[in-house]
């Protein structure tokens, strides 16, 4: 089968295209011919094939290399890595047929881009396993990421010709990974583009909301920037500084995302736009310098926010992003952010990693190295074993941490972390034997525990005992993925060591008392010490957790244990039906019809909700559509997401927990109000109440029983009629 007229007229328009994208990059003619010897190959080996649009899909390669010059800056030899992505995949030609035309450094990257297949672990998500060994080519070579970025960019560009629960799944690999991996490798542009594209198919009447109120205030939005940037133009102009400046709106998701985080219209977003000033750098003095310069020129016609300077040019984010970021108060009392930057700046925020080798040797930058130490921090995380690729994937998403603190040694050398990090973090960002051994730290001097989160500007010492080690809360405390790595494999070699040592234990203890080993033994003493398996049992006998002193009193006795267990459950089901009400009939309901609703989100009758199908037990968890971990859970088995076929019953009045966050001006018999609110007007049931007040400002939150989100929306307007009450809203959740 081959292609029509049509389709070759359309191949050749977009070939020819892509040959002028490449006059940037081809220094010679052999980088031409390598680049054509690709192009031939792949349209041989795609001959008649078309993609879901009906379009041939030899456009698609074609597209990806062209995303590859243009938007991220490669060049020819991932040109040609671009061209010939999907061949060994889809075709029989071989990684081997490859190397023989194109040499061994191209096949490489091929066959990193080769999507993979195989027998997983029944644990083991396929998609999981998918991301986690192509991400293992980083160890290799971080263009194969990047052409794998191209590739998801233009999967994106094209996705609605593919069925729903296809849109569902890809999104949320989209989201949960691509998105932040393009940005920590510096693609702000395309990582804002992925964010916006998973919007529009997940959330297409918000998305085109957004947009519609976007384009209808475009007018006035220009109108306003023209009149702030004129006095900057005049003083840039004055100071003879070769410049361009621009207005940029937010991004669709990004105003999305703030929407539904502070739970306002659209209409109270203040920062919708940013001043953009891109300059070309003097020879002499430093850029920084001159950012600085500019920045002073500007606060001489604005006033300043201080609190919300960010210097990103002494101190560059970890994606090699610098900029010198302001907000300061323009005309009509409206904050306006203010982004100043040089053209090699622009480029490294656009191109990333590929901007980043271009200038790395141009540049004396302290931070020059900072993104050749994350990717040796990366490789480092890749290089250790799991044989969970789901635990894999998700320990390596924490390293796309988009928040950042910096810290200092002893001696004065700067660590980055994420936000949120401990000591600990730190400890083990130094070296995993540090972290091992860790019993303490001094931050400034000052003594702390090793648990202690630590904050920008922070010095810190670690201090360490030789008979100290990794405790299992620690994986509750550290957020850094070295430090959950390196915490869960002394664990999991310790477990390893225990379990034997109370195999050889358990059993010597049995011989003593000529006992046989058999499976009801095995279950009476894993019954009497509430173990739920063998393997708990041994490694605890083996820690020294669990005596066997009265081993033998506890195998000939068994009848007492089980009706104190029974007592037991009927004590624990009473009081939860005492304490909940008819809260226990929803869960036995739900039980019954194999619906769990996500203790994540909490969803209520009238929110938009979708299913997730557990593979090991078979219930469905409903969460909202909007659930952060909804989205994690599609990325990783995208073919057990239910969407349409989950509703919620009209029949069965039962009560759902919900959480209402609630702020305000303190006064007198406020709580009084607040208590009349739920009790007179609408006999919801309370579980808790928890109120704080602090210089005469009160926050709280309540949580409560509530039938669907109609109820829950008509208490939050009764709340807000109250006297004071300046902030009521749904409590913070998981979100998309």
């Amino acid at each position: 089968m081959y292609y029509s007229k049509e389709d070759e007229i359309l191949i050749d328009k977009a070939w020819q295209d892509l040959l002028n994208s490449c006059k940037t990059i081809c220094k010679g003619e052999d980088d031409w011919n390598l680049i054509k010897r690709a192009f031939f190959l792949a349209k041989e080996a795609h001959q008649g094939v078309r993609r879901r649009s009906g379009e041939p899909y030899l456009l698609h390669p074609i597209a990806v290399a062209k995303i590859v010059i243009e938007e991220i800056g490669l060049g020819v030899k991932s040109v040609v890595a671009a061209l010939l992505h999907d061949v060994v995949e889809d075709t029989d030609c071989t990684v081997e047929d490859i190397e023989r035309i194109f040499g061994h450094k191209i096949a490489s990257m091929v066959d990193g881009l080769t999507k993979m297949s195989g027998v997983f672990n029944a644990d083991t998500s396929a998609q999981a396993e998918y991301f986690r060994k192509v991400l293992l080519t980083l160890s290799d070579d971080v263009r194969v990421i990047l052409i794998k970025i191209a590739d998801r960019l233009h999967n994106m560009r094209t996705l609605g010709y593919m069925p729903k629960d296809k849109q569902i799944k890809i999104t949320g690999e989209t989201i949960h990974l691509f998105a932040p991996l393009a940005y920590r490798l510096g693609l702000f542009p395309i990582k804002s583009e992925l964010e916006d594209l998973c919007m529009k198919y997940r959330f297409p009447e918000e998305y085109n909301e957004i947009q519609h109120k976007i384009e209808d205030t475009e007018p006035e939005r220009q109108q306003y920037i023209n009149k702030f940037c004129a006095p900057i133009r005049a003083i840039l102009d004055k100071n003879g500084i070769e410049y361009e400046i621009s207005g940029r709106v937010k991004s669709i998701y990004s105003i999305w995302s703030k929407m539904q985080r502070k739970q306002i219209p659209f209409e109270e977003i203040y920062d919708l736009f940013a001043i953009r000033i891109v300059f070309k750098a003097l020879p002499f003095p430093s850029e920084k310098t001159q950012c600085w310069q500019i920045y002073s020129s500007i606060t001489d016609i604005y006033a300043p926010k201080p609190d919300r300077l960010r210097d990103w040019i002494s101190m560059p984010k970890a994606n090699g992003y610098e900029a010198l970021h302001s907000t300061v108060m323009g005309t009509d009392g409206i904050w306006v952010e203010v982004q100043i930057r040089t053209q090699r700046m622009e480029e490294i925020a656009d191109h990333g990693f590929a901007a980043h080798w271009k200038y790395k040797h141009a540049t004396l930058s302290q931070n020059e190295d900072a993104f050749d130490n994350w990717l040796s921090k990366i490789r480092e995380a890749l290089s250790g074993t799991t044989e969970n690729a789901v635990e894999f994937l998700d320990n390596f998403k924490l390293s796309l941490y988009t928040s950042e603190i910096t810290v200092f040694t002893p001696k004065g050398e700067q660590r980055k972390l994420p936000f949120g990090a401990t000591a600990l973090d730190f400890a083990y960002d130094i070296h995993t034997k540090i972290g091992n051994k860790a019993i303490g730290a001094k931050i400034n001097h000052k003594i702390e525990p090793v648990t202690k989160q630590i904050n920008s500007g922070d010095q810190i010492e670690i201090i360490t005992a030789d008979n100290a080690k990794p405790k299992a809360e620690w994986l509750d405390v550290v957020i850094s993925t070295k430090a959950k790595q390196a915490i869960s494999n002394f664990l999991k070699r310790e477990r390893e060591d225990n379990i034997q040592h109370g195999i050889n234990i358990f059993e010597e203890k049995l011989s003593q008392f000529d006992i046989a080993l058999s499976g009801s033994v095995l279950r009476k003493v894993m019954q009497a010490y509430g173990c739920r398996n063998k393997d708990e049992l041994y490694s605890k006998i083996g820690a020294g957790i669990i005596n066997l002193d009265n081993i033998e009193k506890i195998i000939k006795s068994s009848s007492s244990s089980k009706i104190l267990k029974f007592w037991k459950l009927w004590r624990v089901s009473k009081e939860d039906n005492d304490e909940k009400g008819n809260r226990d009939i929803t869960a036995i309901e739900a039980n019954n019809e194999d619906f769990i609703i996500a203790s994540c989100c909490n969803p209520l009758p009238g929110d938009s909700v979708a299913g997730f199908k557990d593979p090991t037990t078979g219930k469905i968890f409903v969460h909202k559509a909007s659930c952060n971990e909804l989205n994690r859970l599609a990325s990783l088995f995208g073919k057990n997401i239910i969407k349409d076929q989950i509703k919620w019953s009209q029949h069965k009045a039962v009560s759902y927990l919900s959480t209402i966050e609630l702020r305000g001006i303190d006064r007198m018999g406020l709580l009084l109000d607040i208590s009349r609110v739920i009790s007179d007007d609408f006999s919801i049931n309370i579980r808790e109440v928890s109120l704080r007040s602090h210089d005469g400002i009160f926050e709280g939150n309540l949580s409560i029983y509530v039938q669907d989100t109609d109820s829950l929306n008509a208490l939050m307007d009764k709340f807000r009629q109250i006297k004071g009450m300046e902030s009521v809203k749904r409590g913070t959740e998981n979100r998309y």
